[in-house]
């Protein structure tokens, strides 16, 4: 075949060299620094939720992770112990009845996702990737679409392309399209970019709050 008439294909985002070698090694170092350099503030969080409430200090929840596979994601907890099976299931805003006190505050500092520093330690998760979704919110991994599924092709992260995009203030759909976005891009810089958004996002506290339907049943095929 002529050079004129090949055509060249993307390689899978997993399979390039920055996601397989270059990528993880960042996350390796900087979550190790990270969990040292935090572990002050992890460990008073964790006394203040086993002063205030009844339960354990880490909650842990099945989400879809790389390859669409179910992982367990840690964090600290925030709510009141079995509050995924009261309600929505579905964390709403600041004013949900279930938070406890200091689940507020650690909610609102992103504190509570610390724990994913572990996930991230354990190859389940990478600082930058799209957020991995719940086993049953917006949907089931059965109902997405082909295209939609791409979004697993990368380890998911503890933020991403979406969260700099509105964070939690994204409908589902939009949010998917966003991943794909980032899946087909994934870059050094990219993840940079993201990586300094989202600090400021969180001194901030911007877009950190539900402020309606995040999954539109009607149009979750859409993308």
């Amino acid at each position: 075949m002529s050079k004129s008439n090949t055509v060249k294909t993307k390689k899978p985002a997993a399979k390039r060299l920055y996601n397989r070698v270059i990528k993880r090694t960042i996350d390796i170092l900087i979550s190790v620094i990270a969990l040292i350099v935090l572990s002050p503030t992890m460990l008073i969080s964790s006394i203040l939720i086993k002063l205030t409430s009844r339960g354990p200090v880490i909650f842990k929840q099945q989400r879809i992770g790389r390859g669409a596979k179910e992982f367990t994601i840690y964090k600290f907890r925030t709510m009141q112990v079995n509050s995924e099976h009261t309600g929505s299931g579905v964390y709403s805003d600041n004013n949900d009845p279930r938070m406890t006190g200091i689940g507020k505050i650690l909610r609102k500092t992103s504190i509570d996702e610390l724990p994913q520093l572990v996930n991230i330690l354990k190859g389940d998760m990478s600082l930058i990737g799209p957020r991995p979704p719940l086993t049953y919110h917006p949907w089931p991994v059965s109902d997405y679409t082909k295209e939609q599924l791409r979004m697993f092709e990368v380890r998911p992260g503890i933020t991403g392309w979406a969260q700099i995009h509105g964070r939690k203030d994204v409908e589902w759909n939009k949010r998917i399209k966003l991943n794909i976005w980032y899946v087909d891009h994934v870059s050094f810089l990219t993840d940079a970019k993201i990586f300094f958004v989202t600090i400021g996002k969180v001194f901030t506290n911007a877009d950190n709050e539900n402020k309606g339907a995040t999954a539109a049943d009607e149009n979750k095929k859409a993308v």
